[in-house]
């Protein structure tokens, strides 16, 4: 052996000898945690699958959770996964990134299902140079001292910073600035990260009122007008209830309380933030009108709720007491939030059993709406998985005048669906105020993908407005959808709802 091959030798040996030093280190420390945990679980009381099989019992756990990871990406169809399905996350990527949208060899839609919807195209479509420009719709006009002129259809549902972190509110403030669409705030009160992208901004009044309360937690008109002075801020959404938890408030875990955010709310740091289930003041569809009014008149601002309907004999008192009272005294919007809507927290038996799905609850609004003549009155906001151009379409045909959504946003900035909201562990720095998480979340970046969503939607809805013949969305109406029934068969929606 010559004395390079002995100098390597001399090397080697020791790092072999510490590697299997180590191996057998290894080894034995494995030994030792597989016989304490074997120990542990036969003796336990608690939990009966680990008492029957030790040690390998866990092993249902781990898999358990890796799941929720697993299954979008292995196992589920692209049409097929709750709350939302591959097709659509993938056209709301895609949209955000500017890229082509297009899909190729036909669709995977099935188009026979009970409820789908179809739009009748007519044979001779809109030319692109016969298109107009989506008129804007100025909100409260006549009726309130600062009417807002809402230029587009597709709006940023409310998103409170609290629920979501300082880099996600910054980066749609900056993209709703940058493609001409407002931002509601969320019950979570108005944050420094609202106003810093320039945005028009909905303040939304929780039954908390945070932002806006005084030191007992009532209706501050004080805190209103401080609010008020702020040019950005358009409008004000009185919170009376939401599709994910119709009865219950805002949920909040103590883990996302920092002291900016308890700063901003007015509550204490590090503790849960629970917002009463109503206003307290609000006993009454006439109480609700009362409130309206007096942050109308205090703001000089439009002013609106946001509601799920579950009861629906409440309209027709709240729609014959306006026409009491007189027109100035309506609201200027309602939001009608679905039942099937978002959230970061909520009990699940709200969220899966409470509350109407929009397709049933926006036809019935806009009739109501027309049987008192109060249409053109009062504006319709609609919410609720409407985040791709067919939904959309969809609610405009039906009689919204704007659409909003939270989770198609979300996804325009980078969630995955991991359903960890609540945790403050999300894995893209959008629902998390842990630093390290919130740095893969480049808010600049962000910014082109919300703008880049907003754009592509009312793009791909004027495309859908101009297959059926009209020259911009809004023309859009209940003759222009089809909608397919038990026999398979679809009828026209103008048949099934036909408007007053």
């Amino acid at each position: 052996m010559d004395a390079k091959m002995m100098k390597v030798v001399q090397i080697v040996t020791p790092v072999l000898e510490v590697l299997s030093t180590l191996f057998v280190f290894m080894i034995g420390l494995i030994v030792l945690v597989v016989v304490v945990t074997f120990i542990f679980d036969i003796t336990q009381r608690k939990n009966a699958i680990l008492r029957n099989y030790p040690v390998i019992g866990h092993f249902r756990s781990i898999f358990s959770n890796l799941g929720e990871f697993f299954r979008q990406y292995f196992f589920a169809m692209d049409r097929e996964e709750m709350p939302f399905n591959r097709a659509e996350r993938d056209w709301v990527h895609r949209a955000a990134n500017n890229v082509d949208t297009t899909v190729a060899f036909g669709s995977t839609k099935n188009l026979n299902l009970t409820g789908t919807v179809l739009f009748a195209n007519c044979p001779f479509p809109t030319l692109d140079e016969e298109s107009m420009a989506t008129k804007a719709i100025i909100i409260g006009k006549g009726f309130c001292k600062k009417p807002y002129k809402a230029k587009s259809i597709f709006n940023i549902s409310g998103m409170s910073f609290g629920a979501i972190s300082k880099p996600a509110v910054l980066a749609l403030s900056n993209g709703a600035k940058m493609a001409n669409c407002w931002y509601n705030t969320g019950e979570g009160g108005l944050s420094p990260y609202h106003l810093e992208g320039g945005a028009d901004i909905v303040f939304q009044i929780g039954t908390a009122k945070y932002g806006v309360r005084d030191k007992k937690g009532k209706l501050s008109d004080k805190k209103l007008r401080e609010i008020a002075t702020h040019n950005q801020v358009k409008m004000f959404e009185i919170k009376m209830s939401q599709g994910a938890k119709p009865g219950k408030g805002g949920i909040l875990p103590s883990a996302k309380v920092t002291q900016q955010i308890a700063q901003i709310r007015g509550i204490g740091v590090g503790q849960d933030s629970i917002s009463p289930n109503r206003h307290v003041e609000v006993n009454s569809t006439t109480d609700l009108l009362d409130m309206i009014n007096r942050v109308r008149e205090v703001t000089g601002k439009p002013v609106g709720f946001k509601t799920v309907i579950g009861a629906t004999a409440w309209l027709d008192d709240f729609f014959q007491e306006i026409n009491k009272r007189g027109e100035a005294q309506a609201p200027d919007f309602i939001t009608l939030d679905s039942g099937d809507g978002g959230t970061g927290a909520a009990p699940m038996s709200l969220l899966d059993n409470v509350g109407l799905p929009i397709k049933e609850t926006l036809p019935l609004l806009v009739d109501k709406l027309n049987q008192y003549n109060l249409k053109q009155r009062i504006k319709v906001i609609t919410s609720g998985k409407l985040i791709t151009p067919t939904g959309v379409a969809w609610a405009l045909c039906t009689g919204a005048d704007f659409v909003t959504s939270a989770r198609g946003f979300m996804f325009s900035i980078g969630c995955i669906q991991a359903l960890k909201c609540n945790k403050n562990t999300c894995p893209t720095g959008i629902t998390t105020h842990n630093k390290r998480l919130q740095k893969g979340l480049n808010s600049k970046n962000k910014t082109i993908k919300v703008a880049n969503y907003v754009n592509n939607i009312n793009h791909a809805v004027e495309i859908i407005a101009h297959s059926c013949g009209v020259k911009e969305p809004r023309e859009l109406n209940r003759t222009h959808i089809r909608i397919v029934q038990n026999n398979g068969k679809s009828v026209l929606m103008s048949e099934l709802y036909p408007q007053t």
